[in-house]
């Protein structure tokens, strides 16, 4: 009998669930991975601590439920939103990702809002420019980072990283 296997790339750690073809749960797993705030109103998480989770949870999933790894007919991915991943050309992650809860790009927003006026930003996206948001952190990075801004070839979001990993 084949499974799906959902994949969370939550703030605070991954899950995994497993469910047959009737919607009932196979199994599922949890894999925690830490936070790092390196100054006040910064957020930040390593790609890498993701990948360890995610790959761990859905390990244990697979071992508890007795699943083949060969059942999974379908991978479904959620998670946080918002946090910038920037990769090299290479597909390389070039510094640590910046979450969703950061709060260093006030002066971004401000800018943005400042080039494009309230008013056309809303109409553009049906969003106001908040510091959580990916925009705002790439401009953050071009200026406090250039050589890092420089390197980057790809932007993704948490969980596309993973989707990343998983298919190349």
């Amino acid at each position: 009998m084949g499974v799906l296997l959902g994949i969370d790339v939550a703030t605070t750690g991954a899950k995994a669930l497993l469910i047959d073809e009737t919607g009932a749960v196979v199994a599922s797993a949890t894999a925690d991975y830490s936070l790092s705030t390196p100054r006040p109103l910064w957020s930040e998480q390593s790609p890498a601590d993701w990948w360890a989770g995610v790959t761990a949870c859905v390990r244990r999933a697979l071992s508890q439920g007795d699943v083949d790894p060969a059942a999974v007919r379908a991978v479904g991915l959620t998670g946080q939103m918002h946090g910038l991943v920037l990769l090299d050309e290479a597909g390389r992650v070039l510094r640590p990702a910046i979450l969703w809860n950061d709060q260093r790009t006030s002066r971004q927003c401000d800018e943005i809002r400042q080039r494009l006026g309230k008013r056309r930003l809303l109409e553009l996206t049906g969003n106001d420019a908040l510091t959580g948001f990916t925009a705002p952190k790439i401009l953050w990075v071009r200026e406090h980072e250039p050589e890092i801004y420089a390197q980057a070839r790809h932007i993704l979001l948490p969980k596309d990283y993973v989707r990343f990993r998983l298919s190349g």
